[in-house]
């Protein structure tokens, strides 16, 4: 197994203990400005960018499928933005995990220029702040190196959130993600699930957002991003 397939297994095994039944705040975002809707009635990828193949939009629904060995597939949308509220629905038929990651490309003190995201398994969601965790630059390099890896491993404290799940294939779900200040709260189905406060999570612009899906295969629909505001 080459180092990316590696990488991309441990963003699924990080660092922070499961919580028990930890309390989670109420909404830290109201919807503003609505700044990008899809629901996919129609054919082709209209403003989704693959990065990675493979994305096609088929019957509806955006299907995604990991075509190389070495990295799962990669959709983007442009949306410019810093505080935001994102909602769709997806449908693990065959994949094992799915990112939701949100960029700027033009940020250089990152890996890739990735800024925060969720991660998701059918065991397990993990909320990170990659800005400031295992996407930062000299964190990413040192864990490379087992000398310094526990190092490296130490620096990650606090800056992510694993969450105990347990999802069925073929079978839809909803997700919001808010995102406000250096804060983040995921719900799922419409219940709240896990909160992350990060410094990273601040970075005052976001770019774009992209699925990363490893397997096959992954659904996606009804994607919606709104401007966040208090």
């Amino acid at each position: 197994m080459n180092f990316r397939s590696c990488f991309t297994l441990f963003l699924f095994a990080l660092l922070s203990p499961l919580p028990a039944d930890e309390p989670v705040p109420g909404p830290i975002a109201e919807k503003g400005e609505l700044l990008f809707s899809d629901d996919f009635e129609r054919e082709g990828l209209g403003d989704w960018k693959v990065i990675i193949p493979g994305f096609a939009v088929k019957n509806g629904i955006l299907v995604a499928t990991q075509d190389r060995a070495d990295h799962g597939s990669v959709g983007r949308v442009y949306v410019p933005m810093k505080d935001a509220v994102v909602s769709f629905r997806f449908n693990l038929a065959g994949s094992p995990n799915f990112n939701v990651v949100f960029d700027d490309k033009n940020y250089k003190g990152s890996h890739a220029g990735h800024i925060c995201r969720v991660a998701v398994a059918k065991t397990r969601i993990r909320l990170g702040d990659d800005r400031e965790g295992i996407m930062r630059n000299d964190i990413f390099e040192m864990r490379r190196d087992p000398a310094t890896k526990e190092k490296a491993d130490e620096m990650l404290n606090g800056r992510s959130l694993a969450l105990k799940v347990d999802l069925e294939s073929n079978r839809w779900y909803s997700m919001t993600i808010e995102i406000k200040d250096d804060k983040m709260r995921v719900s799922l189905d419409g219940e709240p699930i896990g909160f992350l406060q990060s410094p990273g999570i601040a970075h005052p612009t976001k770019e774009s957002v992209h699925f990363t899906v490893s397997g096959k295969e992954a659904h996606f629909d009804d994607v919606k991003i709104w401007q966040a505001t208090e």
